[in-house]
């Protein structure tokens, strides 16, 4: 197995990490309740899984690093961007519901 980069190796402790705290779900919005599953999940958003090709593993890595950083943005930042982006009902979202808004 290739070595992982430092971006990958972050992004899998973050998702084991929200899997222990009960905190990872999946696409659907169900709770992960395998560890396996959660491995699953954690090596395909690092982009390390041997079933996607390399291309596609750097396309997912970056994917999710984009993800993390627009979560790491503050409410006031993300409604100014909504605010450009003329999204409808702004002002009543929470932080969370402005990410996925704002989603591309």
């Amino acid at each position: 197995m290739p070595r992982q980069t430092r971006a990958q190796r972050e992004t899998i402790e973050r998702v084991m990490h929200a899997f222990k705290e009960g905190d990872l779900e999946t696409s659907r919005g169900t709770p992960v309740k395998t560890q396996r599953q959660a491995v699953a999940i954690a090596l395909h958003e690092a982009g390390a899984t041997n079933q996607e090709s390399p291309t596609d593993n750097r396309r997912t890595l970056r994917r999710t690093k984009r993800r993390e950083r627009a979560a790491e943005r503050s409410r006031a930042d993300l409604y100014a961007e909504a605010t450009l982006r003329g999204i409808p009902g702004r002002s009543r979202m929470t932080k969370a519901e402005l990410v996925r808004a704002l989603r591309p």
